[in-house]
């Protein structure tokens, strides 16, 4: 069973200073989560957590990580303006996107970001743009399917991300002859793997590539980036992962291939944003309406503007009914939102105890990749973001939208008679 970060007192006295729907997000479970996963690959003496903007980009949580040591993962230009507003130096942010204009190469240059090419023609690119920098890393995608054991986790061929081996090959040698010394190697094959064997997996392809890129190529690799993919169990009869049990079998991995290869020296990166958000943010919303037809239905005041992962991907998302935790799930409901789309609900059929008009209910690992997905059909606004300070206080790190907010593109918009 899923438990909440706060309680039904806790919930009553935030709802009372700030109106539902919001994001709430729990410090204290950030920041423990952080230094666990540090402690996973302390082994790894240039180890460093990029932590992936996209998936949380509020300037709040990327300071709280900033302090435990983490840096970002950008894929945009306004990421990246982010980050260095939050005051992260060049050395800590991977500037990681695919079709990526000229401007966000000139910007990340500019900042002195890791630059993670996505494509052997974005080398041209890249040089026209902004010039090829000393220090460059590059995307692989093995291609065909990416199993463990006899469970296929994902389908890199299908996806348009990274360079196939030959490529890796071809681009180290023309990065080399223009002028770049230091090299990474990145890939990303599944996500939200709920396995401790994906990063050890991944891993050992990754480190047995790099073997083989230095011996072609000569390249002196500094760094291996294992990207994201390590998940969380959105559902309450799943195990989540023992990220220190992850560490160990990249260690092992790391000692069986690249310390023979003398390699020993190679940092490994990692740039994870489920895994480092999602448990640690709730959507906090409230009944507003129930509805008797053809089935049961409970209509919230949050909408897929607030989480769209549900209505986007069928995807699962506890849900618990505050001060309700210890009644019988006895009733079956559609939990909806108020867009006029029938995918807009966040829970189908769905067991839970009786819901009553007024009731709050918090739907689970809503941390990452929630606030950040939103938008603004049915000219719905986005809501608030809310910490939940260590101490139990609250600050608001990110007021609700407003009318004005939604019109503010739209030339003289207050000035037209309408």
């Amino acid at each position: 069973m899923k438990t909440p970060f706060v309680t039904k007192e806790q919930i009553d006295t935030i709802c009372s200073q700030y109106p539902t729907p919001f994001h709430l997000y729990d410090e204290k479970g950030i920041r423990e989560n952080a230094k666990k996963l540090k402690q996973a690959f302390s082994w790894n003496k240039g180890f460093k957590e990029f932590f992936a903007v996209k998936a949380t980009p509020n300037p709040t949580i990327l300071k709280i990580l900033k302090e435990e040591g983490c840096g970002t993962d950008c894929s945009s230009y306004t990421e990246l303006l982010m980050s260095d507003k939050c005051g992260f130096a060049g050395t800590d942010i991977m500037f990681s996107s695919n079709d990526t204009p000229a401007e966000e190469f000139k910007l990340a240059a500019k900042l002195g970001a890791t630059i993670n090419l996505d494509d052997i023609t974005h080398i041209d690119f890249l040089k026209e743009a902004a010039g090829i920098p000393k220090r460059i890393s590059c995307r692989f995608n093995p291609g065909g399917k990416f199993a463990i054991a006899n469970t296929i986790m994902d389908n890199p061929g299908d996806a348009k991300y990274g360079m196939t081996r030959p490529q890796m090959t071809e681009a180290y040698k023309k990065l080399l002859e223009l002028g770049a010394e230091e090299f990474g190697m990145h890939a990303f094959l599944a996500s939200n793997t709920v396995t401790n064997d994906y990063y050890p997996t991944l891993a050992k392809i990754l480190f047995e590539t790099a073997v083989e890129l230095k011996n072609e190529t000569g390249a002196h690799i500094t760094f291996i980036n294992l990207s994201g993919g390590v998940g969380i169990p959105y559902t309450p009869d799943k195990e989540p992962n023992d990220i220190l049990a992850i560490g160990e079998g990249v260690r092992k991995a790391y000692e069986e291939v690249l310390v023979p290869a003398g390699m020993g020296d190679v940092a490994i990166y990692t740039e994870l944003g489920r895994f480092m958000l999602a448990p640690y943010g709730h959507l906090v919303t409230k009944a507003i309406h129930e509805k008797h037809t053809h089935k049961e239905y409970i209509g919230v005041d949050a909408c897929a503007v607030n989480l769209m992962r549900p209505a986007m991907y069928g995807a699962y998302h506890h849900i618990t009914v505050m001060g309700k935790e210890n009644e019988p799930c006895d009733h079956t409901y559609d939990v909806t939102g108020s867009l006029c789309e029938n995918n807009d609900k966040f829970a189908i059929d769905r067991k839970l105890p009786k819901i009553d008009i007024g009731d709050i209910l918090v739907i689970h690992d809503a941390g990452a990749h929630g606030f950040s997905m939103g938008y603004n059909y049915n000219g719905k606004l986005k809501s608030a973001e809310i910490l939940l300070r260590e101490d139990g206080s609250t600050k608001l790190i990110r007021r609700a939208e407003t009318p004005e907010d939604y019109f503010a593109t739209i030339n003289d918009f207050w000035d037209v008679e309408l």
